[in-house]
């Protein structure tokens, strides 16, 4: 699995630097601002999938004693930090679009513009498509990051092949820059998307609600053995699930059933959700439990 989030960051990197070069050369010759925004957009993908792939590596390091519960929020820095370079896209694509339109230029070759770009287009929809489906296998935050920053990539050369089409069509250098303005509100949607997915794991959010009902489905399945659950707490550092709890058992259990069902319950929601950390903290119960009241009732 690791090496598997290792090598599609490591392609990312190399696929972002050829569409670079590429849309950089297209967009000298032709004089569009849409690409050469499209372009700059790539080179910060480019700066953010080196950031995604520093962040995996550092969090498949083992625990250490600094970092008894991992590196995991290695992939939540990285992409976060991701994030930013998007926000930052988004602000200099919008700039250069403003000042174009202010100063005026002109569009050549237009239609080795559209060609180009739609071939960048594809090239970039295959791989970022790629990419989110392995991050979503492996649950990695940070290739998730750069998986969505090459694809608001493909949003910005969609429209920028939108642009030089009316161009080719109206004769209207304006729609170029006007598509570019476009660009920049779609990719700074992206930036808040991934910003929010990747901030909450340095802020310990919860896990999301679906998961949680997993877990509480879990520790049901199991009333018969146990008397009840509370305390449950959540987390996620990168692809790695903390979860904590206080079980109550009966007082008359002993501490090899304890400890049996505790490895029971972290087995099976293991198995459910994968790379889960589990603390369980185990309580007797108390007189009024439902277990001490059905013994009284049958020794009446």
């Amino acid at each position: 699995m690791l090496s598997t989030k290792e090598n599609v960051s490591r392609l990312a990197i190399i696929s972002i630097s050829a569409l670079i070069i590429m849309k950089l050369i297209t967009s000298f010759v032709t004089g569009s601002i849409g690409i050469r925004a499209d372009a700059f957009h790539s080179l910060i993908d480019l700066a953010g999938a080196v950031i995604g792939y520093i962040g995996i590596k550092i969090s498949s390091k083992p625990p250490d004693k600094q970092h008894a519960f991992g590196h995991g929020k290695a992939e939540n820095i990285s992409g976060t930090a991701i994030s930013l370079f998007i926000f930052a896209a988004a602000i200099l694509i919008a700039y250069q679009a403003i000042d174009r339109i202010v100063s005026g230029g002109e569009v050549e070759l237009v239609t080795i513009g559209i060609y180009v770009t739609a071939v960048a287009i594809v090239i970039n929809l295959i791989f970022a498509r790629y990419a989110l489906k392995v991050a979503r296998k492996t649950d990695s935050v940070a290739l998730e990051a750069t998986a969505r920053d090459m694809l608001a990539d493909v949003y910005s050369s969609i429209a920028v092949l939108v642009g030089l089409v009316l161009v080719l069509i109206t004769g209207l250098t304006l729609m170029d820059s006007i598509v570019a303005l476009l660009v920049a509100l779609l990719i700074f949607r992206t930036a808040v998307i991934t910003f929010k997915k990747s901030f909450s794991g340095i802020m310990d959010t919860a896990l999301p609600k679906e998961e949680v009902d997993i877990i509480k489905s879990v520790l049901v399945e199991h009333k018969a053995q146990i008397v009840d659950f509370h305390a449950l707490r959540t987390r996620k550092a990168g692809s790695q699930r903390f979860v904590d709890l206080h079980l109550i058992m009966h007082r008359t259990s002993s501490v090899e059933e304890a400890h049996n069902m505790t490895d029971h319950l972290e087995e099976d929601l293991k198995e459910r959700l994968p790379n889960m950390n589990i603390t369980i903290h185990i309580e007797p119960c108390n007189s009024d439990c439902r277990w001490c009241t059905d013994s009284v009732k049958k020794s009446a």
